[in-house]
């Protein structure tokens, strides 16, 4: 089928069609949901090169990958690139993945802006003075952030509450009568990391405790990484009776240094881990199965995969500000604390 026949069955001109398949704002969307059904109920799909043509647009999206970065976070990289990628594929558009092997993304970012390859891109892991915003304002490239920064450009971002989260996580370990409770964060110098930290304080001093630092390590999202700092706390006097754990995988790490001491989970000791929810890492599959805050990384890539096709329908990426709620998931890895 050709555009000429879609706009005949449709009765509406080429033009409005066109325009209607390619997100043009003029376009009114009771107009465009009826040419986007008419088209996969009758099977047309346009041709990408006269689209970009038309639109001016790459049809692509840009994500630049540090190396260096990627490693501590592991699976969550793949997790939240397979969501953006699924969700732009419904609609035609190539996930563009520039690796680098320093941190320093702007020369790359330089580069795509320059060369036109993409018509955004998606930043993560911010810091709260994040660079990236000055530089891609500057340059005009559309971005959108996934996390947030306290830098006051306006801009558009999704982020999830993690603050809330472990704040709440905190204070349900508190209520189960713990006092000496562990935490294994992410790198301390992201947004994100210092939100969990600022939540699990203030619930801690909400409740008259004063937090432990010899009780708080962090970095890498690691089996690793989460083994060697439970080792750690674990030979404290007193040692600590819960864990909150920042990932499933250093989780997995708490897991291991709890059967090496002897200890058992859900019994001697309770955890609390945050869960991406990895189709590979079930909790409730877990023995015993695991207490989480749980937001979905994948479902995360897909929304913002959404958003920033709104942010090309003309949608002022100012206004595009979402913070998801996070979940609490109680299962057997949370108990009293032991008398």
């Amino acid at each position: 089928m050709k555009l000429k026949d879609l706009a005949a069955e449709l009765g509406l001109s080429q033009t409005t069609v066109s325009r209607a398949l390619n997100g043009f704002p003029e376009v009114n969307e009771a107009t465009r949901q009826r040419v986007s059904e008419a088209a996969r109920r009758l099977g047309y799909r346009a041709n990408v090169a006269a689209r970009r043509l038309a639109t001016g647009r790459s049809g692509a999206i840009g994500v630049a990958l540090p190396l260096q970065r990627s490693m501590h976070f592991g699976p969550h990289v793949s997790e939240f690139l397979s969501g953006i990628s699924e969700r732009l594929a419904q609609n035609e558009i190539d996930l563009v993945v520039a690796p680098i092997e320093e941190d320093d993304e702007l020369p790359v970012y330089r580069r795509l802006a320059a060369s036109k390859r993409v018509d955004a891109v998606v930043i993560s892991a911010p810091t709260p003075k994040d660079a990236r915003i000055a530089e891609l304002t500057e340059l005009g490239l559309p971005f959108l952030l996934h996390g947030r920064t306290e830098v006051g450009i306006p801009h558009a971002f999704l982020d999830i509450d993690n603050e809330g989260a472990f704040r709440r996580a905190t204070s349900h370990l508190i209520d189960l009568g713990h006092r000496h409770i562990a935490m294994i964060n992410g790198p301390e110098e992201q947004t994100f990391a210092i939100h969990r930290d600022r939540g699990y304080k203030s619930a801690m001093l909400a409740r008259g405790l004063v937090p432990d630092p010899q009780l708080i390590g962090g970095g890498r999202f690691t089996d690793e990484n989460g083994f060697r700092l439970a080792q750690a706390f674990l030979e404290r006097r007193p040692r600590p009776t819960a864990f909150l754990a920042g990932s499933m995988m250093t989780a997995l790490g708490v897991f291991r240094a709890l059967r090496l001491a002897g200890l058992e989970l859900g019994r001697d000791v309770s955890m609390i881990a945050h869960d991406d929810v990895f189709p590979y890492l079930n909790a409730d599959n877990m023995v015993p199965s695991m207490s989480t805050t749980r937001s979905s990384i994948r479902a995360a890539g897909a929304r913002i995969a959404d958003l920033i096709l709104l942010m090309q329908e003309g949608k002022d990426p100012g206004s595009i500000h979402e913070v998801w709620p996070v979940e609490l998931v109680l299962r057997e890895s949370t108990a009293p604390a032991p008398v």
